[in-house]
Protein backbone atom coordinates (compact mmCIF):
# COMPACT_ATOMS: atom_id res chain seq x y z
CA UNK A 1 0.00 0.00 0.00
CA UNK A 2 1.34 3.25 -1.00
CA UNK A 3 2.37 5.42 1.97
CA UNK A 4 -0.22 8.80 2.20
CA UNK A 5 2.04 11.57 1.92
CA UNK A 6 1.41 14.78 4.22
CA UNK A 7 2.17 18.75 3.03
CA UNK A 8 2.47 20.78 6.00
CA UNK A 9 2.45 24.11 4.74
CA UNK A 10 -0.97 24.62 5.32
CA UNK A 11 -0.61 23.99 8.82
CA UNK A 12 2.66 26.06 8.91
CA UNK A 13 0.88 28.81 6.81
CA UNK A 14 -2.17 28.52 9.80
CA UNK A 15 0.45 28.64 12.55
CA UNK A 16 2.16 31.66 11.45
CA UNK A 17 -1.58 33.47 10.61
CA UNK A 18 -2.28 32.85 14.01
CA UNK A 19 0.72 34.14 15.55
CA UNK A 20 0.70 37.25 13.53
CA UNK A 21 -2.96 37.81 14.85
CA UNK A 22 -2.13 37.17 18.43
CA UNK A 23 0.27 39.82 17.95
CA UNK A 24 -1.44 42.42 15.97
CA UNK A 25 -4.56 41.59 19.04
CA UNK A 26 -1.86 42.21 21.68
CA UNK A 27 -0.44 45.29 20.55
CA UNK A 28 -4.36 46.59 19.61
CA UNK A 29 -5.30 45.68 23.50
CA UNK A 30 -2.01 47.74 25.03
CA UNK A 31 -3.36 50.80 22.82
CA UNK A 32 -6.66 50.89 23.56
CA UNK A 33 -5.78 49.96 27.34
CA UNK A 34 -3.35 53.05 26.84
CA UNK A 35 -5.74 55.65 24.84
CA UNK A 36 -9.44 54.04 24.64
CA UNK A 37 -9.72 53.39 28.96
CA UNK A 38 -12.64 54.81 30.90
CA UNK A 39 -11.42 57.67 32.45
CA UNK A 40 -9.90 58.90 29.06
CA UNK A 41 -13.08 58.25 27.48
CA UNK A 42 -14.82 60.69 30.46
CA UNK A 43 -12.16 63.25 29.25
CA UNK A 44 -13.54 63.35 25.90
CA UNK A 45 -17.01 63.80 26.85
CA UNK A 46 -15.68 67.17 28.08
CA UNK A 47 -14.12 67.46 24.40
CA UNK A 48 -17.02 66.53 22.46
CA UNK A 49 -19.15 68.88 24.65
CA UNK A 50 -16.96 71.81 25.04
CA UNK A 51 -17.20 71.96 21.01
CA UNK A 52 -20.96 71.40 21.07
CA UNK A 53 -21.22 74.27 23.24
CA UNK A 54 -20.36 76.54 20.11
CA UNK A 55 -23.39 75.88 18.71
CA UNK A 56 -25.94 76.45 21.40
CA UNK A 57 -27.03 79.41 22.75
CA UNK A 58 -25.50 80.79 25.61
CA UNK A 59 -27.39 80.45 29.05
CA UNK A 60 -30.40 78.69 27.42
CA UNK A 61 -31.48 74.93 28.89
CA UNK A 62 -29.40 72.63 26.27
CA UNK A 63 -26.35 75.26 27.18
CA UNK A 64 -26.95 74.30 30.64
CA UNK A 65 -27.54 70.53 30.08
CA UNK A 66 -23.80 69.84 28.61
CA UNK A 67 -22.22 72.65 30.42
CA UNK A 68 -23.11 70.56 33.61
CA UNK A 69 -22.30 67.33 31.53
CA UNK A 70 -19.00 69.36 31.02
CA UNK A 71 -18.26 69.90 34.44
CA UNK A 72 -19.30 66.59 35.67
CA UNK A 73 -16.78 64.55 33.64
CA UNK A 74 -13.98 67.43 34.65
CA UNK A 75 -14.83 66.19 38.37
CA UNK A 76 -14.61 62.37 37.74
CA UNK A 77 -12.32 61.77 34.73
CA UNK A 78 -9.31 62.03 37.66
CA UNK A 79 -10.49 60.14 40.43
CA UNK A 80 -11.57 57.54 37.78
CA UNK A 81 -7.92 57.45 36.64
CA UNK A 82 -6.19 56.83 39.84
CA UNK A 83 -9.45 54.38 41.32
CA UNK A 84 -8.49 52.09 37.69
CA UNK A 85 -4.78 52.91 37.83
CA UNK A 86 -5.38 54.53 34.29
CA UNK A 87 -3.18 57.63 34.74
CA UNK A 88 -0.72 58.27 31.68
CA UNK A 89 0.59 61.34 30.39
CA UNK A 90 -1.59 60.36 27.72
CA UNK A 91 -4.51 61.20 29.98
CA UNK A 92 -2.95 64.40 31.88
CA UNK A 93 -2.71 66.15 27.88
CA UNK A 94 -6.51 65.00 26.92
CA UNK A 95 -7.27 66.47 30.15
CA UNK A 96 -5.44 69.92 29.52
CA UNK A 97 -6.40 69.93 25.86
CA UNK A 98 -10.50 69.22 26.88
CA UNK A 99 -9.80 71.91 30.08
CA UNK A 100 -8.22 74.32 26.94
CA UNK A 101 -11.18 73.52 24.72
CA UNK A 102 -14.09 74.12 27.56
CA UNK A 103 -12.49 77.25 28.89
CA UNK A 104 -12.29 78.51 24.78
CA UNK A 105 -16.14 77.67 24.48
CA UNK A 106 -16.97 79.19 27.74
CA UNK A 107 -15.53 82.36 27.55
CA UNK A 108 -16.36 82.99 23.37
CA UNK A 109 -20.00 81.98 24.16
CA UNK A 110 -20.57 83.98 27.26
CA UNK A 111 -18.56 86.96 25.80
CA UNK A 112 -21.92 89.02 25.17
CA UNK A 113 -23.49 88.26 28.72
CA UNK A 114 -19.84 88.43 30.44
CA UNK A 115 -19.77 92.52 28.35
CA UNK A 116 -22.66 92.68 30.24
CA UNK A 117 -21.21 92.79 34.00
CA UNK A 118 -17.64 93.14 33.66
CA UNK A 119 -15.61 96.19 34.65
CA UNK A 120 -14.09 98.09 31.82
CA UNK A 121 -10.76 97.16 33.78
CA UNK A 122 -11.21 93.42 34.04
CA UNK A 123 -10.46 92.54 30.68
CA UNK A 124 -7.18 94.11 30.96
CA UNK A 125 -6.83 91.27 33.83
CA UNK A 126 -8.31 88.60 31.13
CA UNK A 127 -5.60 89.93 28.41
CA UNK A 128 -2.96 89.51 31.58
CA UNK A 129 -4.30 85.95 32.55
CA UNK A 130 -4.10 84.73 28.89
CA UNK A 131 -0.59 86.25 28.22
CA UNK A 132 0.41 84.49 31.78
CA UNK A 133 -0.50 80.75 31.03
CA UNK A 134 0.44 80.77 26.91
CA UNK A 135 4.03 82.03 28.75
CA UNK A 136 3.87 79.21 31.70
CA UNK A 137 2.95 76.77 28.36
CA UNK A 138 6.14 78.53 26.37
CA UNK A 139 8.18 77.98 29.32
CA UNK A 140 7.34 74.34 30.00
CA UNK A 141 7.93 73.57 26.56
CA UNK A 142 11.10 74.78 26.13
CA UNK A 143 12.83 73.18 29.69
CA UNK A 144 10.48 69.79 29.15
CA UNK A 145 10.79 69.51 25.68
CA UNK A 146 6.95 68.63 25.62
CA UNK A 147 3.56 70.02 26.38
CA UNK A 148 3.08 70.35 30.57
CA UNK A 149 0.42 71.45 32.32
CA UNK A 150 0.62 71.41 36.33
CA UNK A 151 -2.62 70.28 38.16
CA UNK A 152 -2.00 71.98 41.35
CA UNK A 153 -4.74 72.71 43.77
CA UNK A 154 -4.75 76.56 42.32
CA UNK A 155 -5.79 75.60 39.09
CA UNK A 156 -8.30 73.33 40.63
CA UNK A 157 -9.79 76.08 42.40
CA UNK A 158 -9.77 78.17 39.12
CA UNK A 159 -11.65 75.88 37.05
CA UNK A 160 -14.21 75.59 39.69
CA UNK A 161 -14.79 79.02 40.39
CA UNK A 162 -14.61 79.71 36.33
CA UNK A 163 -17.71 76.82 36.29
CA UNK A 164 -19.79 78.14 38.27
CA UNK A 165 -19.94 81.24 36.32
CA UNK A 166 -22.61 81.20 34.10
CA UNK A 167 -25.01 79.97 36.89
CA UNK A 168 -23.78 83.44 38.66
CA UNK A 169 -24.11 85.56 35.55
CA UNK A 170 -27.65 85.85 35.74
CA UNK A 171 -27.54 87.23 39.32
CA UNK A 172 -27.06 90.70 41.39
CA UNK A 173 -23.65 89.38 42.05
CA UNK A 174 -22.48 88.28 38.96
CA UNK A 175 -19.82 91.08 38.66
CA UNK A 176 -18.32 90.62 41.98
CA UNK A 177 -18.19 86.89 41.70
CA UNK A 178 -15.94 87.64 38.04
CA UNK A 179 -14.03 89.83 39.88
CA UNK A 180 -13.04 87.03 42.90
CA UNK A 181 -12.39 84.27 40.19
CA UNK A 182 -9.77 86.68 38.10
CA UNK A 183 -7.87 86.38 41.57
CA UNK A 184 -7.70 83.32 42.09
CA UNK A 185 -6.46 82.98 38.36
CA UNK A 186 -4.07 85.17 39.04
CA UNK A 187 -2.77 83.65 41.94
CA UNK A 188 -3.04 80.08 39.82
CA UNK A 189 -1.23 81.17 36.69
CA UNK A 190 1.76 83.14 38.92
CA UNK A 191 2.17 79.89 40.60
CA UNK A 192 2.56 77.57 37.85
CA UNK A 193 4.62 79.79 35.92
CA UNK A 194 6.97 79.83 39.19
CA UNK A 195 7.37 76.48 39.17
CA UNK A 196 8.12 75.28 35.24
CA UNK A 197 10.88 78.38 35.70
CA UNK A 198 12.54 76.57 39.33
CA UNK A 199 11.64 73.24 39.02
CA UNK A 200 14.45 70.93 36.85
CA UNK A 201 12.17 68.29 35.84
CA UNK A 202 8.71 68.04 34.98
CA UNK A 203 6.75 66.89 37.73
CA UNK A 204 3.32 66.51 37.26
CA UNK A 205 2.05 65.45 40.53
CA UNK A 206 3.29 68.18 42.58
CA UNK A 207 0.17 70.30 43.90
CA UNK A 208 1.65 73.14 45.09
CA UNK A 209 4.23 75.61 45.23
CA UNK A 210 5.02 74.41 48.66
CA UNK A 211 5.40 70.92 47.71
CA UNK A 212 9.25 70.39 47.05
CA UNK A 213 9.83 68.61 43.93
CA UNK A 214 11.58 65.28 44.41
CA UNK A 215 15.23 65.39 44.05
CA UNK A 216 16.87 63.80 40.99
CA UNK A 217 18.94 60.97 41.23
CA UNK A 218 22.21 61.46 39.63
CA UNK A 219 23.18 58.81 37.20
CA UNK A 220 27.24 57.35 37.34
Amino acid sequence: MKKKEYNYSGCIYACEFVQASSVKWMVKTKVMKKYLNLPNCITGIRLVGAVALFFVPPLALPFYIIYTLCGVSDAIDGMVARATGCSTDFGARLDSIADLTFYTAMLVRLLPKLQEVFPGWLWYHVVLLITLRLAGYLVAALRYKKFASLHTYMNKATGASMFAVPYFLPTPYGAAYCIGVGVVALIAVLEELTMHLTSKAYTPGRKTILMKPPVQSSKH
